[in-house]
């Protein structure tokens, strides 16, 4: 039995670290209860029965190993040339991530789930808008994302797309609650902004950044200190961007 339960937390590291990683997705759950008003943080407490959206953020990760959930890992994801919008491109006829947030919406607001059904899916719902503003969920699909996209990270062999997820995020070294204290402080009017668009307005700005870090390194590029010291602040951003944007979603299917 040990060596089962070694194995399973083993394996759901792994998977965790497809995008932002635990600590980054609950970063971006603690930001958002920040911004929910509060009979919307009520009743998401009854619905995940008094378990906070920081740690309800990496279930969606977590369920990959289970073979029963195979048909929304594609949900985590959307590759685009980088020449074409998300409008215009072709979409992966088993759903994206795109599909993934309107499924869950458009789920959460028919007032027809069951207990269990309104847990799936708002669980879905808040590891997806934190994988929308991880820039290379939008990556190229020859590079699988830029999981091909082979550097080093402190002389390490890894890839451009785990940079992001968690190299950087375990170089800070700090819990979620840290890390989200930690985040940048915005004033009303740049909170205003990122609140504002639709939901296509954010996955266009997370591909403009998209190609800006596909432009930030060199295939075998070894990064560190400057690489960090030039991009965490712009990942951290992106953080309290989701944690934001998480909450107008909430606010307006629980309003």
């Amino acid at each position: 039995m040990k060596y089962f339960l070694a194995f399973l937390i083993f394996s759901q590291t792994l998977l965790a670290s497809d995008d932002w990683g635990q600590n980054g997705h609950r970063t971006v759950g603690e930001t958002a209860e920040n911004y929910l008003k509060s009979r919307v943080s009520k009743k998401i407490d009854r619905i995940l029965n008094g378990q906070s959206i920081a740690d309800a953020s990496t279930y969606a990760d977590e369920i990959k190993s289970d073979r029963a959930y195979d048909e929304y890992k594609p949900w985590h994801y959307a590759n685009i040339p980088f020449d074409q919008t998300y409008a215009e491109a072709e979409k992966n006829p088993k759903g994206d991530i795109v599909f993934g947030i309107e499924e869950c919406i458009s789920k959460l607001k028919s007032n027809k789930l069951n207990k269990e059904q309104e847990q799936f899916y708002l669980k879905m719902l808040i590891h997806l808008v934190g994988d929308m503003h991880q820039p290379l969920h939008f990556g190229l699909k020859e590079d699988k994302g830029a999981n091909d996209f082979k550097v080093k990270w402190f002389y390490n062999p890894t890839n451009l797309h785990s940079v992001w997820d968690t190299k950087m995020i375990e170089s800070y070294n700090m819990s979620y609650t840290e890390l989200s204290a930690s985040l940048p402080e915005l004033s009303k009017s740049e909170v205003q902004s990122i609140k504002s668009g639709t939901l296509l307005d954010w996955v266009e700005e997370s591909r403009a950044l998209t190609q800006e870090v596909y432009n930030s390194a060199e295939a075998d590029e070894n990064l560190s200190y400057r690489y960090m010291y030039d991009w965490f602040n712009v990942a951290q951003l992106q953080m309290k961007k989701a944690g934001i944007r998480l909450a107008v979603i909430l606010n307006d299917i629980y309003s």
